[in-house]
């Protein structure tokens, strides 16, 4: 046990002795971190790539910190039990080694364990817990949290709400002016690092490259960069090669890099190595081959935060605008308009649900498109309540579900509506109807039962008009939970948050294929159209 009328040692001298004890080579992103660890604020964000060691540098502050005060109590939490049993077992390893503190430990197990100078009896020097575990009872200085983010309980919004309301009893468990520290890798596009930043978080984000540039596409020869590139990634997965300076490329002109024949496909172009002794060509290059996606590099490497799987419904391609649409009366002809672009035809599609707790949602989508094919999806809705709110006496509709949609039919003048008759859709296009007549506006309903597979339904209509980029959205749409469910989407899940995926991806086959005139061969020659028009003319009244 260490003399307690002795000079406390800071976090790098202790860090140090134990080093040397184990005979380290200490790289400086090592020194970064534990001069970090001592000094960080009340509520710290640690991000470190894949294998920086982490962990490790935690066992090490953990033991220093039961040295300098034996009373303080720590609660560390994993994503499970048995992770945070690890850093439990590596924090005794040191403290029963460690020259200034042998001696410390009393009593305990791997789980909860106490030194000598604590005399909580109650709660241990540090106590480990997996992040779904109950600890509620407990009382400690600092709480823990190394990597409680990982792909199990953050595939879905549930899920991650879940871990939220977790992460918020350390709240009332913390003593006032308790210390807070997050440490990990993100895996999803919300984060909880990134919130946790949001929130005025002290953070240490260590990449492990501090410069990156990607290029989507190489088919180029010649690329000005903005930094001159120590290492050059072609592909991911097993198809990952390293590029070679010398053999595959030159550098001229500082940053100017000039590829003998165009890479193609994914080129990713780095600098600044954070740990260059352990992270060689030959690891890196390993390391590249066994990630499955870009995104899995980019999250555990790179630290951005993005979900591990590959994003099939990339929120970020749909195009955004902000107008409504004008019916214009041409050549006593009735035309929409959404802002100088002519909409040639609309779809809404309903998918209906009960509303209630643990359904799905009600999910309705107004889709309009214009004549070279590209789509706009300017309602994206989840109505609420009941089906139809009827009189007493059930003769008329006075609100529910069916009014609601009703009003986007009459606002839009949508001529047709499809309506799933799956589960309790099959009693929808009767109230509709009604609803419709009541309120004297001519709409067809057709009715659909949706008996293909949803997730194969929602990825043949939409990764395709994603990829091309011709999915538009109104901004109020990308505002609402559409965006957040098309980051989430993953084909291999089948409960998930996907109503206005699915409806929309609906009202996507219910209209025409198209293809403009500007898309084609242009050299082509045209025939004469026989069919009888009566032209277009340029004056326009408002209708």
């Amino acid at each position: 046990m260490r003399d307690q009328s002795s000079t406390e040692v800071t976090l790098a001298e202790f860090f140090w002795i134990w080093a040397q004890r184990r005979r380290w080579t200490v790289p400086d992103i090592h020194w970064r971190i534990v001069h970090w660890l001592e000094h960080r604020g009340p509520v710290a964000v640690l991000r470190c790539f894949r294998g920086a060691a982490k962990s490790t540098l935690l066992e090490i502050y953990n033991a220093w910190r039961f040295y300098v005060d034996p009373t303080y109590r720590i609660l560390h939490q994993s994503e499970s039990d048995r992770t945070a049993w690890k850093t439990s077992r590596g924090t005794l390893n040191v403290l029963m080694r460690h020259p200034l503190t042998q001696g410390m430990y009393r009593e305990g197990g791997v789980e909860q364990w106490w030194v000598r100078g604590n005399d909580d009896p109650r709660n241990g020097s540090l106590y480990a817990r997996g992040i779904l575990s109950n600890v509620v009872s407990a009382r400690a200085d600092e709480a823990q949290n190394d990597d409680v983010e990982v792909p199990r309980n953050i595939q879905t919004p549930d899920a991650r709400e879940k871990l939220r309301f977790r992460l918020g009893e350390q709240t009332h468990i913390l003593i006032p002016g308790g210390r807070l520290l997050f440490s990990g890798t993100p895996h999803t596009h919300d984060s909880i690092y990134d919130e946790q930043e949001a929130m005025g978080a002290d953070c240490l984000t260590i990449p492990i490259f501090a410069q990156e540039h990607r290029i989507e596409d190489a088919k180029e020869r010649t690329y000005t960069l903005p930094f001159a590139p120590d290492f050059v990634f072609a592909g991911i997965g097993s198809v990952a090669r390293m590029l070679t300076q010398g053999q595959d490329f030159k550098i001229v002109r500082g940053s100017v890099v000039v590829f003998d024949t165009a890479p193609g496909g994914l080129v990713d172009f780095y600098a600044g190595s954070a740990w260059p002794e352990r992270f060689t060509v030959e690891e890196l290059l390993k390391r590249r081959k066994k990630t499955r996606t870009v995104n899995e590099w980019d999250s555990q490497y790179q630290l951005h935060s993005k979900p591990l799987h590959e994003i099939r419904l990339n929120p970020e391609t749909i195009q955004p605008y902000d107008c409504e649409p004008r019916f214009l009366t041409a050549n006593r002809v009735l035309m929409m308009w959404l802002g100088n672009v002519r909409i040639v035809s609309c779809s809404l599609r309903w998918d209906p649900a009960s509303g209630n707790l643990n359904s799905d949602v009600s999910a309705a989508v107004l889709d309009l498109q214009d004549a070279i094919g590209r789509h706009y999806w300017h309602r994206a809705e989840a109505l609420t309540g009941e089906i139809a709110v009827t009189t007493e006496d059930g003769k008329r509709i006075i609100g529910g579900q069916v009014w609601q949609l009703t009003d986007i039919i009459e606002k839009f003048k949508v001529p047709s509506v499809t309506v799933e008759t799956n589960g309790i859709g099959q009693f929808a296009p009767k109230f509709l109807r009604m609803c419709l007549r009541q309120r004297q506006i001519h709409c067809g309903i057709k009715e659909v039962n949706a008996v293909q597979n949803k997730n194969h339904r929602i990825l043949e209509a939409l990764e395709p008009l994603m990829q091309s980029r011709m999915l538009w959205a109104h901004v109020g749409v990308l505002q609402g939970p559409l965006w957040d469910q098309a980051a989430d989407w993953n084909p291999a899940v089948t409960d998930q948050p996907d109503d206005l995926l699915d409806a929309g991806a609906g009202a996507v086959t219910d209209q025409p294929a198209r293809i403009g005139q500007s898309i084609g061969n242009v050299t082509a020659e045209r025939g004469e159209d026989w069919r009888p028009s009566a032209g277009v003319f340029e004056a326009e009244l408002e209708a």
